[in-house]
C-alpha cells in the first residue's frame, strides 16, 4: 500500500477525500469475496453503500495511475518493454446497455451479442509479464461512423503519451494487421509487430544490376512460402524453424521484416507468418516479442476471475 499511497500523492488532480477513498477501495477490491457491488463493498469496510455509489460517479484517471505505477518499472533500463494491444468479448444480455452489439468471441469462434473492451498493456519481455495500462469500451456504431479498427486506433492515440519512453514496438494479433491501423501506429512513432495471412501479397526486392536509363527495377516477383530457397534460416526455437527475409508488402505499400515459422508435429506441419515494420529488427527478437504478447491474456483471465 505504500506504493499506492505514493502514486496517489503524485496525482495532483486528486483531492484528499478522494485519495482517502481510493486507499480504502483498492485493497478492498483485492481481498473481497463474492460479487463486487456496493452492498458487498459496504459489508467489508466502514463506508456505506451510498457512499460507494457517490464516489463511483466521480471520475478517476486510472490511466495516469497505471502510468505512474509503471515509472518504477521503466526506470530499470535492463528490462525490455514493449506495448501490446488486444480486445476481449464480454457476454451481456438486455437491450439498453451502452455499447451493446455483436462482437467476435474467441471462446466460441463466432460473433455473439455482448460487450467488448480494448486493452493497452506494457509487457516486460525480460520478466515475461504484462502490466495493464488502459482499457476502453468498444462502442458498436453504425456503418456511417467510425469502424472498430478506427476505435482501436483512437484508443492507442489517446494513451500513446502514457507509454514508457523506451517502448518502440506495439505487438497485436492478425486482426490489427490493417493498413489504416498500421499507418496510425507508425505515425505515433512506434513499429508494429503482427501476423499476416499465408496468402499475403509480398514481393521480393530486386537485388540485381539496374539498367543505366529509365526507372529502376524495385521488385523481383511474388513471394511464395512453398519455395524456401530465397529465405534465410534465422534459428530454431522449441523445435520451430524460423526463416526470415525483407520483402515489400503490396497491401501496406512498404517494406517489412517477415518471419516464417515452421513446426512439424508428427505428420502435421504448423506455420505462421509474422512481420514487423522495422526492417532492422532481428528475426528471433521479433519472434520473442510476438510470443510475449500472449501475456496480455493473463490480464483478462485475472480480471474475469476476481471481478467477473
Amino acid at each position: 500500500m505504500e506504493i499506492v499511497n505514493t502514486v496517489l500523492q503524485q496525482m495532483s488532480s486528486l483531492k484528499k477525500p478522494q485519495r482517502r477513498f481510493m486507499l480504502a477501495l483498492l485493497p478492498l477490491l483485492m481481498c473481497l469475496r463474492g460479487r463486487v457491488n456496493f452492498r458487498n463493498l459496504s459489508r467489508y469496510s466502514d463506508y456505506h453503500e451510498k457512499t460507494f455509489s457517490r464516489w463511483y460517479r466521480r471520475d478517476f484517471d486510472f490511466t495516469e495511475f497505471n502510468r505512474l505505477s509503471l515509472l518504477t518499472l521503466s526506470e530499470e533500463t535492463a528490462n525490455t518493454l514493449i506495448a501490446a494491444m488486444d480486445c476481449r468479448f464480454i457476454p451481456k444480455s438486455g437491450r439498453h446497455t451502452e455499447g451493446l452489439g455483436k462482437f467476435y468471441s474467441g471462446g466460441t469462434g463466432r460473433a455473439e451479442k455482448g460487450l467488448e473492451i480494448s486493452t493497452l498493456a506494457v509487457v516486460n519481455v525480460t520478466e515475461n509479464t504484462a502490466y495493464h495500462l488502459s482499457t476502453r469500451q468498444t462502442i458498436d456504431r453504425s456503418e456511417s461512423e467510425l469502424s472498430r479498427v478506427d476505435s482501436y486506433l483512437h484508443h492507442l492515440q489517446q494513451d500513446r503519451a502514457s507509454l514508457p519512453p523506451q517502448v518502440r514496438y506495439l505487438v497485436a494479433d492478425g486482426y490489427y494487421s490493417k493498413t489504416r491501423y498500421l499507418q496510425g501506429v507508425v505515425a505515433l512513432g512506434l513499429h508494429q509487430i503482427g501476423k499476416l495471412r499465408h496468402d499475403a501479397n509480398l514481393r521480393w526486392l530486386y537485388q540485381g544490376e539496374q539498367k543505366p536509363r529509365g526507372r529502376k527495377r524495385r521488385y523481383d516477383g511474388k513471394v511464395s512460402v512453398d519455395d524456401m530457397s530465397r529465405w534465410t534460416l534465422a534459428g530454431n526455437m522449441n523445435e520451430t524453424q524460423a526463416y526470415t527475409v525483407i520483402v515489400n508488402s503490396a497491401h501496406f505499400k512498404r517494406d517489412l521484416r517477415v518471419v516464417y515459422l515452421v513446426k512439424r508435429c508428427g505428420g502435421k506441419v504448423k506455420t505462421a507468418l509474422l512481420f514487423s515494420t522495422d526492417t532492422s529488427l532481428d528475426a528471433m527478437t521479433l519472434v520473442t516479442y510476438d510470443k510475449a504478447r500472449f501475456q496480455i491474456e493473463f490480464l483478462f483471465r485475472e480480471a474475469s476471475s476476481f471481478w467477473g
